[in-house]
């Protein structure tokens, strides 16, 4: 046999370790060697997509869709200023109930202008996804 020696024959961990693993420790469920830095990563990399979005969309909302006033300019950067600080503080446990709240401010921003709702609800469902992921990884 070329692989470890197997404990019995109907069994597939290895010999050696209690519980199959590698020094006695608890099998990971993701199998990512560290699946809470993974998903920081993934929810600080949606935020900043996010604001990046925002800030890149004020100048062709005014173009293309017309009035967008100052009250509305203001609240983007002030959206996507948030959405930059979240991602920088997502090792905090409550920034990914801040991130929730961000989402439905964006919605809410709807009423300003039709294209920011529009924006809101997709990156809305991509959050969703991003806590949906968290959710399977981390259990």
């Amino acid at each position: 046999m070329t692989g470890p020696e197997r404990a019995t024959a109907g069994d597939d961990r290895p010999a050696g370790a209690p519980d199959g693993t590698p020094g006695g420790r608890p099998p990971r469920r993701s199998g990512l060697r560290d699946p809470e830095r993974a998903v920081r990563g993934l929810g600080a990399g949606t935020l900043s997509l996010e604001a990046l979005v925002l800030v890149l969309a004020i100048q062709p909302i005014r173009v293309v869709g017309g009035d967008l006033g100052g009250a509305a300019i203001g609240t983007v950067v002030a959206l996507a200023m948030a959405a930059v600080l979240l991602a920088g503080l997502m090792r905090r446990p409550w920034a990914w109930h801040a991130g929730t709240v961000l989402q439905g401010l964006l919605m809410l921003a709807g009423l300003l202008h039709w294209s920011l709702l529009v924006v809101g609800v997709v990156f809305a469902l991509v959050w969703a996804y991003a806590l949906h992921v968290r959710r399977v990884i981390l259990g």
